[in-house]
This record gives C-alpha cells, sequence and structure tokens, in this order.
C-alpha cells in the first residue's frame, strides 16, 4: 500500500497524540476507508515528517499516535517565486499544483492588462484559501515537507517593484534569448514572471524590464498560460535546483 501522507498545522512531538481536522478526517475515514492501527505520515510545513498511527478512526474525527520523527528534507536549493497573471477556470489550480510539484517556494496571482478574473474582498481571500489547499494536496502527493506561499492577488506593478531574487526573468516569446543561456551563471533564488492568456502587453515587458527582469523564451512554440511555467521552473531547477 502506498505511503499515507497528511498535513496538519499544528505542532507534533513524539510520544503525542493528536486530533486532526475535519477534512483530514473525513478523507482518511470515508474516501481512503482506513482503519485504527493503520499507520500515516504526517507534516506542518516546518520541516520534516512524523510516523503515526491511527487511533480513532471515523468520519468525523480522527485521532493519531504520533511515533518516530524523520529529520528528512526535500526542498531545491533554488528559490523560486512565480508571478503569474490570473487565469479564468480551473487554470489557477493547474499552475497552483504543478508549480508546488516542480518546488517552487511562492507564488503570486498578478492582475495584468489583459487579466479576465476580478476577485475583490471576501472573493479573494476565498480563492487564497482555496489555492492554498491546492497546494497542500500537492504536497501530500509529491513528498514535499514545506508548503510554497500562496500571496494574495497582487497588481504587476506593486510585484515588480518589491520583488527580490538573484536572477529576475520575464518569459516573452519574441525574445531571442534563451533559459538555456542563463546555464554558465548560478543562482540561489529566481523571480519567474509569467502573462495570463494573451500574455504580456508590450507595456508590461518593458516596465518587467525597467525593474531589471530579462526576457527570455523558451523556444519557438507559443505555450499556454498553464504550461509555461512547469517548463520554465523544470529548466530552472535543472540549472541551479536539484532536478538532474
Amino acid at each position: 500500500m502506498r505511503e499515507i501522507r497528511v498535513y496538519t498545522d499544528q505542532p507534533m512531538t513524539s510520544g503525542e497524540t493528536i486530533t486532526l481536522d475535519a477534512v483530514s478526517s473525513r478523507h482518511l475515514a470515508t474516501v481512503l476507508r482506513l482503519k485504527p492501527g493503520e499507520q500515516v505520515t504526517l507534516f506542518n510545513g516546518l520541516g520534516g515528517e512524523f510516523l503515526a498511527t491511527l487511533a480513532q478512526c471515523n468520519s468525523k474525527q480522527v485521532t493519531a499516535d504520533i511515533s518516530s520523527f524523520k529529520n528528512v528534507d526535500r526542498e531545491s536549493p533554488l528559490k523560486i517565486h512565480l508571478g503569474i497573471g490570473l487565469s479564468r477556470g480551473d487554470r489557477m489550480d493547474w499552475v497552483i499544483q504543478k508549480a508546488t510539484e516542480a518546488g517552487v517556494t511562492e507564488i503570486t496571482p498578478l492582475y495584468t492588462e489583459r487579466t479576465e478574473v476580478k476577485l475583490k474582498g471576501d472573493r479573494s481571500e476565498k480563492k487564497v484559501r482555496h489555492w492554498k489547499q491546492v497546494s497542500i494536496s500537492a504536497c501530500e502527493q509529491c513528498y514535499r515537507t514545506q508548503l510554497p506561499i500562496i500571496h494574495a492577488p497582487t497588481l504587476l506593478n506593486e510585484w515588480l517593484s518589491t520583488t527580490e531574487a538573484e536572477k529576475k526573468l520575464v518569459l516573452h516569446h519574441r525574445s531571442q534569448q534563451t533559459i538555456r543561456e542563463l546555464a554558465t551563471q548560478q543562482a540561489a533564488s529566481a523571480a519567474l514572471l509569467i502573462g495570463p492568456e494573451g500574455g504580456l502587453s508590450s507595456q508590461e515587458i518593458v516596465l518587467a524590464e525597467n525593474a531589471l527582469f530579462s526576457a527570455l523564451t523558451l523556444g519557438p512554440r507559443v505555450l499556454r498560460t498553464e504550461t509555461a511555467p512547469v517548463v520554465a521552473i523544470s529548466i530552472l531547477q535543472s540549472l541551479w535546483g536539484d532536478y538532474q
């Protein structure tokens, strides 16, 4: 049976018993149909993970007896902050999920000239909570022990003026420079800017370049807004991260 990994936002110590939240309890007891005595792996995003044995297990409440702690680190040495234009439908969910699996450290949804999605007030907060849960599920699946930071949607110019990284990159399919041309350089952090459907406008590309972002292309084909981050992050991880 595959390893069952569960995120919990509470502190944990070997030898104690904890109660999991309602969502996790329902998933373990109702969806996976686990029983008392079965083992799961718990993590709280602070690094490492704990082996635990289910004590009580029903759809209303699951408790787990924590045993050993494993000080494992599966985070990339490369810190990547992805800034990406907000997209419609489930595209943003897909981006959050795959970027998390690929090892990003931070994700900021951006309002750009061609962004068609407008989120305000409670709707924005609800979306951020949803995206965080998408990211948590991705961490459980891909064996990450730390969660990426999911920021609230931000105006592009604000993100450009406040984001710091050793390498600042903006994807632009009309650029002649490729990411591979950076192979001889070294970096421990990168900020990656990608537009929404329809891409970034010429004015926004100039704005990014004025903020010291280098315009780069991934190749001759124009990728969708949900595809480009996965390709770009994978290349960056192979250059400066932990992809081999």
